[in-house]
């Protein structure tokens, strides 16, 4: 088992985002993002599952070469929506 907090391996990106693979399945997940926010019960709960049961705490680095740092987790996932950039890892 990995350690609470922490963001899922390769293997476990694929599988996490099997359903998502298709833009639209990614894009509805984003709106209900900017609908509801980090703090509705399943987005915090897809969020909680990407990184294995703990949302991370402060800053987040990125593999993204332009914007590597983000605040916090919440900032990194609207980043990623607005930019279809959906399958970006921390």
């Amino acid at each position: 088992a990995q350690e609470p907090g922490t963001p899922l391996s390769d293997q476990e990106y694929r599988q996490f985002f099997r359903s998502l693979r298709i833009a639209r399945r990614a894009s509805t997940t984003c709106l209900l993002r900017e609908l509801y926010g980090c703090e509705n019960p399943l987005v915090r709960k897809l969020d909680e599952y990407e990184n294995h049961g703990l949302i991370p705490e402060g800053p987040i680095c990125s593999e993204l070469p332009k914007s590597p740092f983000f605040p916090d987790f919440c900032n990194f996932s609207f980043y990623r929506c607005i930019r279809k950039k959906y399958f970006i890892k921390v």
